[in-house]
C-alpha cells in the first residue's frame, strides 16, 4: 500500500468517526497539521506530487517545488476535511460554498434536453462541486468511482456520495458505460474525473509537453449520445468558498473515424485541464504516476 493509500485509509477512519463532528475552524487546523506532518515525512506520495509539479512548473527551483508540494498537501487535506464534513453541512452552506464561473454552459445544456457530460481533473474538491450541483441546481447526476480496497471502504465511500445526491457506479465491471449512456440519452447529467486513465488503454495526449494517457469515456459518451461535453476546473483561494470555471463545450469533429474524433476531443479536454492546473498547481491532487515516462508498462497506473 502506497503512502497516499495509507493516508487515505487512515483519513477515512478518522473522518467518518470524528472530523464531521468538529467545528469548522478545528477541522481546518487538523487538516493543516496532518498535511504538514505528511509533507515533512516526504513519503512516496509527496515525492510523486513534487515530481508531477515539476512538469507543470518546469522552471521551478527545488525550493519552489518544495513550497508547492507543501501547499499541495494542505490543499489535499482541505479536500478531505471538507468532504468528511459535507454530510453535516446545511443546504445553505453547500449552496454558498462554491462559486463557479460560466455555469450557463451547464444550465443551458441541461435545459436543451440533450444531456451533459462534465469532465474534471483532480483539482480542489470535486465532491463539493457535485453537492453544489445537486443542492443549488437541484440536479441529480451519475458518476463512476474506482473500486477501493478493502470492500467496506468502497461501500462507505459510495454511501457517502449517494448521501450527497449522486448515483455512483463502479469503475470495474463493464456495465458503467451503458448506464451512463442511458442517463445522457434521457437528458441527464454525468460527472467524471477524467485526468488519469485507470485502464492503461486510454487516449494518449500531450500534457505539459509530455505524453500522458487519459480516459476515452467522456469523448465517447458525447459522440454516442449527442450529449454536451464540458470541461470544468476548480481551485481554492484564501476564502472558504471554492471557485470554479465551466469551460466552453468541446464539439465532436465533423470528420474522422471514431478513434480520431476521440483523440481530438480528449486532447481538447487535456488542454482545458492544463489551463486550470497551470493556474493553480497546488490544488492539483495528483499523488500518483500519470505520464507514460513514469509508468511501469507491466503494472500500468499506480
Amino acid at each position: 500500500m502506497s503512502t497516499a493509500d495509507r493516508l487515505t485509509d487512515s483519513l477515512y477512519g478518522l473522518g467518518w468517526s470524528t472530523v464531521k463532528k468538529l467545528p469548522e475552524p478545528a477541522a481546518v487546523r487538523l487538516g493543516r497539521t496532518i498535511a504538514d506532518l505528511a509533507w515533512k515525512k516526504r513519503g512516496k506520495g509527496v515525492q510523486r506530487l513534487e515530481s508531477n509539479y515539476a512538469r507543470v512548473v518546469p522552471d521551478a527551483t527545488p525550493e519552489r517545488l518544495a513550497e508547492l508540494s507543501r501547499a499541495g498537501m494542505r490543499s489535499y487535506l482541505r479536500y478531505w476535511m471538507e468532504s468528511f464534513r459535507l454530510p453535516a453541512w446545511s443546504a445553505e452552506r453547500v449552496r454558498t460554498g462554491f462559486d463557479p464561473k460560466d455555469i450557463h454552459f451547464l444550465t443551458d445544456g441541461l435545459a436543451s434536453g440533450r444531456g451533459v457530460v462534465l469532465a474534471l481533473p483532480h483539482l480542489a474538491n470535486w465532491d463539493l462541486a457535485g453537492a453544489w450541483v445537486t443542492t443549488k441546481l437541484g440536479t441529480p447526476f451519475t458518476t463512476v468511482a474506482e473500486r477501493l480496497e478493502p470492500e467496506t471502504l468502497y461501500d462507505r465511500f459510495v454511501a457517502y456520495r449517494e448521501g450527497l445526491g449522486m448515483e455512483v457506479l463502479p469503475h470495474s465491471g463493464g456495465s458503467a458505460f451503458g448506464t451512463l449512456a442511458r442517463r445522457l440519452r434521457d437528458g441527464g447529467l454525468v460527472c467524471l474525473v477524467a485526468d488519469r486513465d485507470l485502464s492503461a488503454s486510454g487516449v494518449e495526449v500531450d500534457f505539459f509537453g509530455e505524453t500522458a494517457r487519459m480516459p476515452a469515456g467522456p469523448a465517447l459518451l458525447a459522440q454516442q449520445t449527442g450529449a454536451l461535453l464540458l470541461p470544468v476546473t476548480l481551485w481554492y483561494d484564501d476564502s472558504p468558498v471554492m471557485k470554479g470555471q465551466v469551460h466552453p463545450p468541446i464539439e465532436v469533429p465533423e470528420s474522422g473515424t471514431r478513434a480520431e474524433k476521440t483523440s481530438v476531443m480528449t486532447q481538447a479536454l487535456a488542454n482545458a485541464f492544463a489551463t486550470g492546473i497551470a493556474d493553480h498547481p497546488e490544488d492539483w491532487h495528483m499523488l500518483q504516476r500519470l505520464w507514460l515516462a513514469d509508468l511501469d508498462p507491466a503494472k500500468g497506473p499506480s
